[in-house]
């Protein structure tokens, strides 16, 4: 892997620049890409893909011009390249059908709602990238400062023993 990379997919300007300045304390163990809808998503995961770069986490909101944000997790799911990225739902319109599909069809690994707390979005996304490093890294140090340094040197710690 060689860099770790975080999707924020968000049509909304202000909110999508809350949401990137709320995440910027992972900037040092992930890049952050920030888009407006499904087909900018899907040309970034293409460039990334090229480049051996790994998604790890995936912010989608579900009011997104085009293809639903609930559509697109899904689609996420399928494609070999993003099934293994964590996918977070943020948003405050989907219906109980849409996350009953995001949950079912897409996988998603949390539902968060605008607007959200700053620390439970932070708390959120620290345990989901740990476990994607944890999950897929090979090097885990330098994870350590910036994740759930605890899990992640228990990690290495298993790693060893085996």
């Amino acid at each position: 892997m060689r860099e770790l990379v975080i999707l924020c997919v968000e049509d909304e300007p202000e909110v999508r620049t809350v949401l990137v300045r709320d995440l910027e304390p992972f900037a040092r163990a992930a890049r952050i890409e920030e888009m407006t809808d499904a087909a900018e998503a899907r040309e970034v995961i293409a460039t990334l893909a090229t480049a051996g770069d790994q998604v790890g986490l995936v912010l989608c909101d579900h009011r997104l011009p085009g293809l639903r944000g609930v559509d697109f997790l899904v689609e996420l799911q399928a494609d070999p390249r993003t099934r293994a990225a964590k996918k977070v739902l943020v948003t405050g319109q989907a219906g109980l059908d849409d996350t009953i599909r995001a949950l079912n069809e897409a996988r998603i690994d949390h539902y968060i709602a605008k607007p959200w707390a700053v620390r439970d979005l932070q708390r959120i996304v620290r345990a989901l990238l740990t476990d994607f490093v944890i999950e897929h890294a090979d090097d885990l140090l330098p994870y350590v400062r910036v994740l759930d340094g605890e899990r992640i040197l228990e990690a290495l710690s298993d790693r060893l023993d085996d």
